[in-house]
């Protein structure tokens, strides 16, 4: 079973916004840190963003005060509001929930399904 549910990717222009959400189930969401990977076509995945100890923020220099992560307490949902989207955004964003996030991914952790983010050029 799927235990971790995104939505809200889709195609928007440059400079526009989107906000995904990650859906966990109430032990995991209560219990573990959460953060958004990326992969874009041909590179490697990256870390975008972390919401660690259920309030503290980390985010990838190219993203910083573009990108906001945060948590619905009351959907058991995490979010990513994105803006002033650009062409390199473009990739499948993935969720995640761990013990901790590092780069290569999750420590004990889940993943989301992905979802397609597509910024027109």
């Amino acid at each position: 079973q799927v235990q971790l549910v995104e939505s809200g990717g889709g195609l928007v222009q440059v400079g526009g916004s989107l906000r995904l959400s990650c859906v966990a189930p109430s032990n995991i969401f209560r219990t573990y840190s959460f953060g958004w990977y990326r992969q874009a076509p041909g590179k490697q995945r990256e870390l975008v963003a972390t919401l660690t100890g259920g309030r503290f923020t980390n985010y990838k220099d190219s993203v910083e005060g573009r990108f906001t992560i945060s948590r619905a307490n009351n959907k058991n949902s995490v979010d990513l509001q994105m803006t002033s989207l650009q062409p390199e955004d473009t990739a499948v964003y993935y969720c995640a929930a761990g013990l901790h996030l590092v780069a290569a991914g999750p420590v004990r952790g889940f993943w989301g399904q992905g979802t397609q983010v597509t910024v027109s050029s």
